[in-house]
């Protein structure tokens, strides 16, 4: 049996009637670049996250680089992030020319541990700690981080919070007297990916900045057009951050199916863990759910011994899997310059040497996620013998 870590096909085929249409609508308009089109999405994303504005933009990593520049870090600046997560998050701070500071992950979530992160602002020296602009928090694999002490700390101190919410559209987190708020609406930005991949995915690049601050709203619509406002007439310098007509398009007909989508992620990863407890399989660790709804974007197992030659062998059988992440971001060579050590990040560290993604997208049929764990099953019977 072939199980791919990832079936867009299979989801293309129930929609794409209407994607056709759509994309019929941009072409017979010519109008490509912004328009309604994206207008509507912004309008559309903004109401499903709960907040008030959304902003269109080319990727993933310009909704963060953008968001950084609008929020003023730049040259001798400080961000705070965490080392375990995709590439982006830490590269989009280094090209504003600031500099990232590190805090490990909780081991149960792989997401910032607000009580390092308090513990790092303590113990900055007064001009160290001057520096630090602002707190990346990385919603990651589709779970919230702690939120309420990573805003409490963002007020305490003065500092920005940007959320890295790419894997998280949906996800909710539960902040005290505020009720329940979705993935990027509580910090000052929530920015989002719309990569194939992802849950809510488009046809190519993509990505949104969300925010709730009028004056935020407005300077990220004029810094995503290279700062013109009006045209040809620049106050401040942005980027060509433009999302085109046709991937919003997409977008707002995928959309409508995100939340039918989502509950068949939480389904299968529900079945994941009948199943893996129907097999006694306790040496695997299941992903934590911590917060109030975790999306799914990826099924992250941990597993302490043999890692990698459970991947080899779950790929000989015809199971995609992948390693999300390999290596820390603290411990890539382009980033040795910042001077940290392995050991400065374990929870991190052990994180790469034992997580697993396995397939996880909502049309996974049940036959397929019993024949991933039957031969995660077999591998580790396998081992007694």
């Amino acid at each position: 049996m072939k199980v791919p870590l990832l079936d867009l096909q299979k989801q293309y085929e129930t929609i794409k009637t209407e994607i056709r249409e759509v994309t019929e609508e941009v072409f017979a308009s010519q109008r490509f670049i912004m328009g309604p089109k994206v207008e509507e999405l912004e309008r559309q994303i903004a109401d499903y996250c709960g907040c008030r504005f959304g902003v269109g933009v080319s990727s993933g990593t310009d909704a963060l680089l953008i968001s950084l520049m609008s929020a003023g870090v730049g040259f001798g600046d400080r961000v705070i992030t965490t080392p375990y997560t995709f590439f982006a998050t830490v590269g989009t701070i280094v090209r504003t020319g600031a500099r990232p500071l590190f805090v490990d992950i909780r081991e149960d979530t792989f997401n910032l541990d607000p009580q390092g992160l308090e513990k790092l602002l303590l113990s900055l020296p007064g001009e160290e700690r001057n520096k630090v602009k602002a707190i990346i928090p990385v919603h990651l694999y589709g779970q919230c981080a702690d939120m309420g002490p990573i805003l409490d700390l963002a007020g305490r101190f003065g500092l920005t919070v940007i959320e890295d919410a790419a894997q998280a559209i949906g996800a909710e987190y539960e902040l005290g007297k505020d009720g329940m708020r979705r993935a990027g609406s509580m910090g000052d930005y929530g920015c989002f990916s719309f990569f194939p991949s992802k849950n809510l995915g488009a046809f190519g690049d993509g990505g949104m900045v969300i925010a709730n601050d009028v004056q935020i709203h407005e300077r990220l619509e004029k810094m995503r057009n290279h700062g013109a406002s009006p045209k040809y007439y620049h106050a401040m310098v942005g980027g060509n951050f433009r999302l085109d007509a046709l991937q919003a398009a997409i977008l707002a007909v995928k959309l409508r199916y995100l939340d039918e989508w989502t509950r068949g992620r939480q389904e299968n990863a529900a079945r994941y863990r009948a199943l893996f407890k129907a097999a006694g399989l306790d040496q695997i660790r299941l992903p934590a759910e911590k917060e109030k709804r975790h999306i799914y974007n990826q099924f992250v197992i941990r597993v302490p011994e043999n890692r990698n030659a459970l991947k080899t062998f779950l790929g000989e059988q015809g199971i995609g899997c992948e390693i999300y992440y390999p290596v820390p971001l603290h411990m890539q060579s382009c980033f040795k310059d910042l001077g940290y050590e392995e050991k400065d990040f374990p929870v991190s560290v052990k994180a790469a040497e034992t997580s697993l993604a396995l397939p996880i997208f909502s049309e996974l049929t049940l036959d397929q996620i019993h024949y991933v764990v039957d031969i995660i099953a077999q591998f580790f019977n396998s081992k007694k013998n």
